[in-house]
Formats: C-alpha cells, structure tokens, sequence
C-alpha cells in the first residue's frame, strides 16, 4: 500500500488499477450499482474523466474498509481526477474509460465504427501542392511553452537513462556468470536487446543537442552533445552540421543529405536483381549493421558531392571553413573513447568488450538508421526537385511512426518527426503536445503509419526502390516512390 502512494504517476495508475481489481474481487471495496433508471444514471453521464474521480469516492461502500483501503480509495479518486488517465491507464482501462466518452446523454453507445471510417489510409498521397498555411500559422497553434527548454528538466532524461544503463551493465557483469548455460545464452540477447534500445535514447538526446533543444546554452548543448555521442562512438559535431543541412533541405533530391532517393535512371543496374525476398533481406541486414558507418565514412545514400566526402574530413566538401575546427573536435573524441575502449579490452578482454559494449552498440547503429530510414521514405510522401521544392513543403515529407513501447524508450523521436522538423529546437518532452496542436491546421499534410516498424521496414524495401514523376500529370518536379523495372 504505501509503495504505491510514493510510486511515480504513470506506475501509481497502474497499481491502482490492479489494486482495485484485487480488492473487489475480494470484497473488500464495493461500488455502487448505476441502475438505468437511478438518477445517478444521468449523474454518470454527465460525469467528465476527472470529476469521475471524485464520484467513485463518494459512492464507494467504504463501511467494511480498514483505515488503509479507505486511504487507497481515496489515493485512487485523486489519482484518476488529477491524471490524464487516458493516456497513463493499461489499454482495459482506456476501453472502459472510451466507453464514457462515447455515451450519450441517454446513456446508449455511439457508433464505433464512424471514427474507423473516417481514417486515413497510411498509403494515401499527401497533398504536393503549395498548402494553405504557413509555418506563422503552424506555430501560432503551439501553446508557447512548448518552445521553452529546461536544463533541469533535459538533464532528468539523461540521469535516467544513465541509470538504467549502469543498472544493466551491474546486473550483467555481477549475476550473468551465475546462470546456468541454456539460460545464460537467452539473458544475454535480452541485454543486448534492452541495453541497445535504451543506449538509442542517449542517442535522441545527444541529437536534440545538436539541435540547440537541450537548453538554452549552446556550450552546455555542445558539452552534452559531444560527451554522449563520443561514448557512442558518433562524430557529433560532423554529425551536427550535415544534419542541420539535412533539416535545411529535406525532401530535395539536390540538396538533401540523407537517404536521398534516386531517380529510375541513376540506379545500379543490379539493383533489379534485388528485387526479391531473399535480396530484401540481404539488403536490409547490410543497411542496419553497416548502414550507419559507411554513412560517415563514405558519404553512402547521402548527397552527392563532386569529391570524396566523410565526417571525419576537416577539409572535406560537406564543411565550410567556419566549421572545420570543431570538426577536429570531434574527431579527438572518437579518438579519446576508442582510446578507453582499448584499454577496456586490454583488462577485460575484446570477447567481453564486443558482448557487453559492441553488440548494444550495433542495435544502437541498426535503429538510428531504421528510424531515419522509415521517416523518409514512404509511398505517400512527395519528393522535389529544385523546380518544385521549397522548405515547408520539404519539411512536411516526412511520416510519423508508431514503434509501440519504444516510442517512450526513444524520447519520442519516431512519433513526433513532423513536428521535429517544423521546428527542430522544440524540446521532446512538448513534441507530443504540439503535434496535437498542429495536426487541425496540417489536416491532409500530416501523415502518420501506426504499421508496426518492422512490417512497414519490409513494405519500404519493397515499394520504395526509385523516385520519378508521374507520367499522367504535369507537375515533372514532384518525384513518388516506385518499384517497377
């Protein structure tokens, strides 16, 4: 009992969920009975989420309660009254607590199939042309705290994952040793599994720095920034400004620098080879596990340059000279984390380096490429080319995914992505907020795809294989994905 009233708001919803189940199955917490024609029938449909609370505490048979169930019921209507509880309840909460929203003032239930068939097909094409709004119009939909960013705040989310990180390194290399064979072989993939994932939200966070969405101060941001990418064996600074040319075109076939599509003309010609199963796949596992590397390494799927491009070239074409020294910069951090990881492997050894470090990092490397890879690319989201793109437009190319759980574990980069580009120095603890507020004003502009990511990784790699425009229409600078050779 008093674990669940010192507990966090989003587990404390939880337990008085299960705690209330338990209790009235032991009947020790009674409800009364809403009969149709009690005048408390009418009471309940007038009822709102929050004053729902206060209506259990006061109809709640609390005579056969000791002093701590009462103290729970009376935990749970505060909970309930002062929570958002639709979006923190368990899914059987959030049907029953749906159900009140769709009550009548009869108290008959409405339609449930109306909203299902006014959604929106994923792979319907959004609008090309020039849209109605402006970003003015977007932003001023925005509650403005939403633009403001917390050091504390942002800092929170780093010591969190930080924690959770350590808690799984001291879980690994204390206990793992310890377990018998066939269950040491299932603990460590799970590791691997959950250490990855967690390390990709230190990844989102590093990337909001490179943003100048951490705080307020560009050298607190870049401190930030550079210690955690390091660690992650990312070039932040090389990162950061060929992202932030990326933001700047996004959706231009010219100009973009990242995941740029090609026209059917300009794609290899054994590419057609590949248009299998069997090739899919084979594509797929080189793009997650080698993808992100030959990125920084050689420039691959990114913008062509008329020389050799890498991020780790001062001097190379993807910098200007104002920015070459902190290139340098990150350059000597990689240096400095592969200096300490060879010392690691000195004391510890490569085989317990690669198992507790290097596998984590390959998840970390295979979704920051699976992320970025299925929020570009999509049968229903336009290209331009230089006759046709501007910045709004380029900016609105992009889709919103759900990855379930992980959309939390990833600071919410994946669902949020339309409104990250419409304005990237928002902080994701409002990203949430603003794209509720802007999907009335986008309407057909917003695209979001709840397909789970790893059917929509396979749909992509199949639909998804060249750009060009259609031949039906007249607007030869707006390039879709097609897959037909």
């Amino acid at each position: 009992m008093w674990a669940i009233l010192v507990s966090g708001p989003r587990d404390c919803v939880f337990y008085v969920w299960v705690l209330s189940l338990s209790l009235s199955a032991c009947g020790m917490l009674e409800e009364k009975t809403v009969r149709p024609n009690d005048d408390s029938a009418v009471r309940m449909n007038e009822l709102t989420k929050k004053q729902l609370g206060w209506y259990l505490l006061y109809n709640a048979d609390t005579s056969r309660c000791d002093f701590p169930v009462y103290v729970f019921v009376m935990y749970r209507s505060v909970v309930w009254t002062l929570l958002d509880a639709k979006e923190l309840l368990p899914t059987r909460m959030q049907v029953h607590w749906g159900q009140l929203d769709k009550m009548g003032a009869g108290g008959r239930m409405s339609d449930p199939t109306a909203k299902d068939e006014q959604k929106k097909n994923p792979l319907q094409r959004v609008p090309y042309a020039k849209p109605p709004f402006t970003l003015g119009d977007i932003k001023k939909a925005i509650p403005p705290h939403c633009f403001e960013r917390s050091v504390s705040r942002s800092f929170s989310y780093v010591v969190y994952d930080l924690i959770i990180v350590f808690l799984l390194y001291y879980i690994v290399t204390s206990y793992f040793h310890l377990l018998p064979s066939p269950y040491c072989y299932l603990a460590w993939p799970i590791y691997w599994a959950v250490q990855g994932c967690v390390c990709t939200g230190i990844w989102v966070i590093a990337h909001e720095c490179g943003h100048h969405a951490f705080s307020d101060y560009q050298w607190l941001d870049d401190t930030v920034g550079l210690i955690l990418h390091s660690a992650l064996l990312v070039p932040y600074f090389s990162w950061k400004y060929s992202h932030r040319r990326h933001h700047s075109n996004t959706g231009s076939l010219e100009r973009d620098e990242v995941f740029v599509p090609k026209p059917k003309s300009r794609v290899s010609w054994y590419s057609k080879y590949l248009n299998n199963p069997l090739g899919r796949v084979t594509t797929l596992v080189v793009t997650l596990t080698l993808g992100w590397p030959l990125y920084l390494l050689f420039n691959v799927s990114g913008r062509p340059y008329n020389r050799f491009a890498c991020h780790f070239d001062p001097y190379g074409p993807i910098y200007n000279d104002r920015e070459r020294l902190q290139i340098f910069i990150s350059d000597a951090g990689i240096i400095a984390a592969v200096c300490v990881l060879y010392r690691v492997a000195l004391v510890k050894g490569l085989a317990w380096l690669v198992c507790v470090y290097g596998v984590p990092l390959l998840i970390v490397n295979g979704f920051l490429v699976l992320i970025t890879f299925l929020q570009h690319t999509h049968p229903s989201l336009p290209h331009y080319d230089s006759s046709e793109w501007d910045w709004l437009r380029g900016a609105l190319a992009t889709v919103d995914r759900d990855y379930g759980v992980l959309n939390k574990v990833f600071h919410n980069i994946t669902d949020t992505h339309v409104a990250h580009h419409l304005f990237s120095t928002m902080p994701h603890y409002h990203a949430m907020e603003a794209t509720k507020a802007i999907k009335p004003i986008l309407g057909q502009y917003y695209q979001f795809d709840e397909t789970p990511f790893y059917k929509a990784m396979w749909r992509e790699a199949k639909e998804c294989l060249y750009v060009e425009p259609d031949e039906s229409t007249a607007d030869k600078g707006v390039f879709w994905y097609k897959n037909k050779f």
